[in-house]
């Protein structure tokens, strides 16, 4: 049923404004024209063949887990470089399995780092 689907990832944040910086400046996602709203609470961002939804809630921030995740595969280490020259702080987490090597969590064949918006959603970026 939804296996043919494009599935996307939605995001709680508090300040419309703030988010608008961060995916668009910072993580350099294009703001699409279409998939936002006419009221101004919803930014809808392309990323690759899939879209972003960065949404003004109350809610922002509470999840604490990862709202989204970007394939980066060899380039990782180059787009975390990138990141942290753009003021990016990333998360380290002790996890079993994984060494952190920088601020990319290493092992079983992976590699991932973790960050997080300005509401505190958890966001990941995974190489090879």
């Amino acid at each position: 049923m939804l296996a043919n689907t494009e599935a996307m990832a939605t995001i709680a944040v508090r300040d419309l404004a703030a988010a608008r910086t961060f995916y668009g400046d910072t993580l350099g996602l294009q703001e699409s024209a279409t998939g936002g709203d006419a009221e101004g609470e919803v930014l809808s961002y392309l990323s690759g063949s899939s879209r972003i939804m960065v949404y003004r809630s109350q809610y922002a921030g509470t999840n604490e887990a990862t709202s989204a995740t970007w394939a980066t595969g060899d380039e990782i280490e180059e787009i975390v470089a990138a990141l942290k020259a753009k003021g990016v702080a990333f998360e380290h987490y002790e996890m079993p399995g994984l060494r952190l090597e920088g601020d990319i969590h290493v092992g079983n064949g992976m590699k991932v780092a973790w960050f997080k918006d300005p509401d505190g959603n958890i966001l990941s970026i995974t190489g090879n």
